[in-house]
């Protein structure tokens, strides 16, 4: 009997009603750290042991590792049979990619087509912004960044490109008509090159359900769909398992809608909370048994949580016990804040929790600014999240432009950046070389080839370098890990030449070779790359082997999927927590709140919440001024009462008694307490006034 499939400790009650449901829609509402992971490949399992074959299950996670590690945790509860080999997982962009390689030409697509990742794609809005000539007047007109991200919000949201501007791009809306002109010149360009970008590949994958005869085989390739992380699909991604479940009607999702926090990526929140509508039929299992926090912990997240207007109603409860209460920190300013971060962090350490099972989370980079000078000064190391991906290295995308050109000789956005690696090339004469290879409609790489190279001097000394080198990996049976290295001995003199630090450079280069060696064709090598690229070449290279412990800094989105013993969230305040940037809606502060609660939830044993009360301005040379903040409005009353608050400060807001002892102490103690500071520490049976700073009264 399948219900006696897993043995007791794997899975508790509602997983394994989850794991056992049978046909028809299923939503799995998992709270944080309910064992999701756990749960969704015990599905995939307890499907393959009901005789379901393993290669007609569709897996959509958000990256290739997650796809990975919850296929082979399935493959031991279901005792083997090679599951990750056959099971189609991956992310939906992978799983885009795969089907319009096999069905693409029903669309007009070639299976040889490259992507493009997010900056090509924006230097290609760039060359069509100037060569429609917009830009160039007296009226600003948006860079390629904003036109890229406008372009995917329209593309992702489905709303109309009017909407999408009033709503997020107020002050761009009196351009709509020359950016509307600039993405016509865009679809075309890609189209002409046989390029897609991210969200053409979703697009495609729609459109591919709608061809008849296709959509059906597309649909029909797979009995069970399963969707992790929910919360985070976009409109168009919903639409998509729309059009799968036309041929397959059993789709399963998992996720949780107080963990939706990227609606600047288009995602949205509805998609959860309306799956039961769009879906009839569903069934609903909550996961409320939590793995990794303390319940003191819970009581907190459950707290602000509760205040949402809408979501799934649910309460988190520990299975590691009560643990120690939360601590919320109520500090002067972001110096306070800095030093009592410190304090708290080697205060654990002495404890016995390392630094690295240490976190501090913030809602914007620029939050931790103070913080990494004040953990300089006391010599603790810290890494910090985020900053240049390691696929935006202009080294890196160097050497993935040469071998696009081998994929797909048509792709315009490669040549120009590879020609220009030429000594002496710049913009201009990068495109009229391109123009001369591509003179009477000729495919540049054969004109290349077989032509020679165009042009005179250091430039035509470069393109013969580089025509060697597409020779050499375009010969028969040459591995990818080799052309990767060949690539890298051309680009060698470029990378001395234009950088400072070349070495480490070089050696990132060596990492993609070794990379390469498990990739079985040049195009899968390139796809994985783009589609579900490394943060650094730490992940290609495995985990860091660090002499010394170091603290984590991360901003709250990029720590979502991630855990500490020990979690310190800052500057929790009104204007930072929520961001003044998503207060102008109700749905802008509901995010928020969502991203508070993911932060809070990070934390396994101990967690702390600071609170600075006054921030500091710049306004005008020579001024000091500064403002009073506010406690975030997602800790009121009932959440402050689950807090223990050492020290705690009286907020600014309060009335104006309390803003001046927070501004300056208060009256003749103020004073002395600046008077003893310039005094310095007082000789031995010196007279000191009783109560002064950091020495108690006589007793």
């Amino acid at each position: 009997m399948l219900e006696h499939v897993f043995a007791e400790d794997e899975l508790n009650e509602e997983q394994r009603v989850a794991a056992l449901h049978g046909d028809g829609p299923l939503l799995v509402v998992a709270g944080a750290g309910t064992g999701k992971t756990r749960t969704l490949a015990a599905r995939v399992a307890a499907l393959v042991r009901r005789g379901v074959p393993a290669e007609r299950i569709l897996l959509l996670t958000f990256t290739r590792r997650a796809a990975r590690e919850m296929l082979l945790r399935a493959e031991r509860m279901a005792a083997g049979g090679g599951l990750s080999g056959r099971v189609w997982g991956g992310t939906f962009h992978a799983v885009a990619n795969r089907l319009l390689r096999i069905h693409g030409r029903a669309l007009g697509i070639p299976p040889s087509f490259t992507v493009l990742d997010q900056a090509d794609a924006a230097d290609v809005m760039d060359v069509v912004r100037q060569d429609l000539g917009l830009g160039s007047g007296r009226r600003r007109f948006p860079r390629k960044d904003t036109l890229a991200d406008i372009h995917s919000r329209t593309v992702n949201s489905g709303s109309p490109l009017a909407d999408v501007l009033r709503r997020d791009f107020p002050w761009c809306a009196d351009r709509a008509e020359g950016i509307a002109a600039v993405f016509r010149a865009y679809t075309g360009r890609k189209r002409a090159e046989a390029v897609l970008d991210y969200d053409d590949l979703l697009l495609y994958w729609r459109a591919l359900l709608d061809v008849p005869g296709v959509g059906e085989a597309v649909a029909g390739r797979f009995d069970h769909v399963l969707v992790d992380e929910y919360q985070d699909t976009n409109a168009l991604q919903a639409d998509v398992l729309v059009g799968m479940r036309r041929g397959c009607p059993n789709l399963t999702v998992v996720g949780d809608d107080a963990q939706s926090i990227y609606g600047f990526r288009s995602a949205t929140v509805e998609n959860i909370l309306g799956f039961p509508a769009r879906f009839p039929g569903t069934t609903v299992v909550r996961l409320e048994r939590n793995y990794r926090s303390a319940q003191g912990i819970l009581d907190v997240a459950n707290a602000v949580m509760a205040a949402a207007p809408r979501g799934y109603g649910k309460s988190l409860r520990a299975a590691r016990g009560p643990g120690r209460r939360p601590v919320l920190w109520t500090l002067v300013d972001d110096a306070d804040q800095a030093d009592r971060v410190c304090r708290q962090v080697l205060a654990h350490r002495e404890e016995g929790t390392a630094l690295r099972e240490q976190a501090v989370l913030y809602r914007a980079a620029h939050h931790s600014d103070v913080l990494e000078v004040e953990l300089s000064r006391r010599n603790i190391p810290f890494v910090k999240y985020g900053g240049l991906r390691f696929l935006e290295a202009a080294h890196v995308k160097d050497l993935l432009a040469v071998l696009r050109i081998l994929e797909n000789p048509r792709d315009g956005v490669s040549w120009f950046r590879v020609l220009q690696l030429g000594e002496g090339v710049g913009p201009a004469t990068a495109r009229r070389l391109l123009d001369d290879l591509r003179a009477g409609g000729a495919d540049p790489l054969v004109a290349l080839l077989e032509s020679g190279p165009p042009g005179e001097g250091p430039a035509r000394e470069g393109l013969a370098a580089l025509a060697a080198t597409l020779r050499d990996c375009l010969a028969p049976g040459v591995p990818v890990a080799s052309q990767v290295e060949r690539v890298g001995r051309f680009l060698a003199p470029a990378i001395r030449r234009v950088h400072r630090d070349p070495e480490p450079r070089l050696r990132d280069l060596e990492q993609l070779g070794r990379l390469a060696g498990g990739a079985p064709s040049r195009e899968r090598f390139l796809t994985d790359l783009t589609l579900d690229p490394p943060v650094s070449t730490g992940d290609l290279a495995g985990p860091p082997h660090l002499d010394e412990d170091h603290l984590i800094l991360s901003t709250i989105h990029s720590a979502k999927g991630c855990e500490w013993d020990v979690v310190h969230v800052i500057h929790a305040a009104d204007g930072n927590i929520p961001s003044d940037m998503a207060t102008g809606t109700e749905d802008g502060v509901e995010e928020e709140r969502r991203l508070f609660y993911v932060a809070l939830t990070r934390a396994r044993q101990a967690l702390h919440v600071y609170a600075p009360l006054r921030y500091y301005h710049r306004r005008a040379e020579r001024s000091d001024a500064h403002s009073y903040g506010q406690l975030t409005r997602f800790v009121g009353p009932e959440v402050r009462a689950l807090f223990d608050e050492p020290e705690r400060l009286p907020d600014p807001s309060d009335d104006g008694v309390a803003a001046a002892a927070l501004a300056g102490g208060g009256g003749a103690e103020a004073v002395d307490r600046y008077l003893d500071g310039l005094w310095g520490e007082p000789a031995s049976g010196a007279g000191v006034r009783a109560g002064g700073p950091g020495r108690p009264p006589p007793g």
